[in-house]
Parts: C-alpha cells; structure tokens; sequence
C-alpha cells in the first residue's frame, strides 16, 4: 500500500468482506456473521491480506482473535505466520494463494460464494460466480490486480533471500 490511509482502506474492505473477491469476501462475511471461518479459507484469506494487499500478518492475526469463536491464540498467531513466509514454519514462504484458483478449486458448485455473498446469489453459471465475467451492480470490483501484487510480494521475498 502507498500510505497509511491506503492501508487501512484496503484493511477495512478486507474485514468487511468487500474486496471483489468471492472466496475472500464470502469467508470475510461469514467470519463476521458466525464467529468462524473453514481453515482452507482461513488460508485464502490470510494469504490475500499479506500477499495481495501487503498488509501485516499481525493485523489479521489481531482481527481474527477478536472474531473466532474458537480463536487459540498459539494455532493463530502460528498460522499467520505460515501464511506470511514467516516463522517457524514458513516454507513454502513464496506460496501466494490465486483467490479466484482456490474458490473455484474448493467450492466447485459456487454454494459457499452464494451463500455469504447474496449479490452473487443469483448467478447461474457456477464459473461466474469466481472468475465474475458479469459482476451483479453492488458488488465491489477487486481492490488490487492478484497478478500483478503475486509478482510484488515474490519481488519482496527475493530481496530478503
């Protein structure tokens, strides 16, 4: 991000399910509605945040245990942490999770994105619902290009290798 405001901008399109990424957005939503999220979506999510937004994994480590229902402060802080190439276990530290790849991958029928995104709820045509070639009014278009911030955050952690 180019500044501070930036930053939290994209922080809070994050939290609140707003990012123009179906899987993002849907696991986002149900984080907030239900007080838990599935772990391959944690994953997706926690990628998207240090990875295509660049933000701190600590922001989301933070905004997580104040949503989780079954928040464990040491699984948490840890998966974070694998998430963001950091840590003790941080290899496979150049994984960047494709947002519109894994939704379609893991929720092949579209009814995980219908069900917490209901301006996607309409939509027919299971592929639509990841990749958006028709993107309902109301839904936000992505806030970042996930090719172009891949490449950003790659460029990063060669620089510290």
């Amino acid at each position: 991000m180019d500044d501070d405001a930036d930053a939290q901008q994209a922080f809070e399109a994050w939290k609140s399910g707003r990012t123009g990424f179906p899987i993002v957005d849907a696991g986002m939503r149900q984080l907030a509605q239900t007080g838990f999220m599935h772990n391959r979506v944690r994953m997706i999510v926690a990628s998207f945040l240090v990875k295509d937004l660049h933000l701190p994994w600590q922001w989301g480590a933070r905004w997580f245990l104040e949503q989780l229902v079954d928040g464990d402060m040491a699984n948490n802080q840890h998966g974070w942490q694998w998430a963001a190439g950091s840590g003790t276990d941080a290899s496979p530290y150049f994984r960047v999770f494709n947002p519109t790849t894994q939704g379609a991958k893991f929720d092949p029928s579209g009814d995980y994105v219908r069900r917490w995104v209901p301006e996607l709820a309409g939509l027919d045509d299971t592929a639509d619902v990841h990749k958006l070639t028709h993107r309902p009014v109301g839904y936000p278009e992505p806030i970042v290009d996930h090719g172009r911030e891949r490449a950003e955050a790659l460029r990063r952690y060669r620089e510290l290798s």
